[in-house]
This record gives structure tokens, sequence and C-alpha cells, in this order.
């Protein structure tokens, strides 16, 4: 008897999974941009940075009351991805990064 998965009935849960959806969703799709191959031994460096940075930022943009919603979610991930790519040794160009500066802003200051 198959048994009801109970936690992906939370709606807390679900939302969740429409984040890293997403932010899967925008790596494929920078990765692409980029002609960067996913089987490239640099990306996994930098993955764990972007998801790193992509933690902190969310948290500091909690802290100052700027709401990052589900549908805001892939642009920071895609500013945190880029920057660590950048760091983990890729050449990118900024223009394949979106452009909103608020969340750059708040990168930087991660950074710092």
């Amino acid at each position: 008897m198959a048994e009801i998965d109970r936690w992906g009935l939370d709606p807390s849960v679900q939302a969740m999974r429409r984040v890293f959806s997403k932010m899967e969703t925008a790596q494929i799709e920078l990765l692409e941009k980029l002609n960067i191959s996913r089987f490239d031994k640099r990306l996994r460096p930098a993955q764990d940075k972007a998801r790193n940075l992509f933690e902190k930022t969310w948290s500091l943009a909690a802290k100052r009351g700027i709401e990052i919603g589900e549908k805001q979610v892939h642009i920071l991930y895609t500013h945190c991805l880029g920057r660590a790519l950048i760091e983990t040794g890729f050449e990118i160009d900024s223009v394949a990064l979106s452009d909103n500066n608020d969340f750059a802003v708040l990168i930087e200051e991660i950074l710092e």
C-alpha cells in the first residue's frame, strides 16, 4: 500500500519545491547562455559558492524587509551563480546576468 506524502501537501514545502525548481531552471538557462558544459569540473565549486551566497543574500534581504518572492528568486540565483562562476575562473559577460541592481547591491554587501 502506497503511503500518502503528507509532507508534500504542506503549502510551505510546495513553495520551497517551486523555488528550487526555479533555481534549477535559472542555472540551466544561464549555463546554456554562457555555453558552459554541465560537466565542467569547475562547476561544482561554483554551485556550492552560489548556494552559499544565495542563502546569505536572501537572509540579508529578509532582514532589510526586502521580499524576494517566487517570481524573483531566479533573478537572485542567477546573480549569485554568475558571481560564483567568475570567482571560480569562468569568464562571463555581465550582460549575461539579469539587471536587477537591488540584488547586485545586496550581493556586493555580502562579499565585502
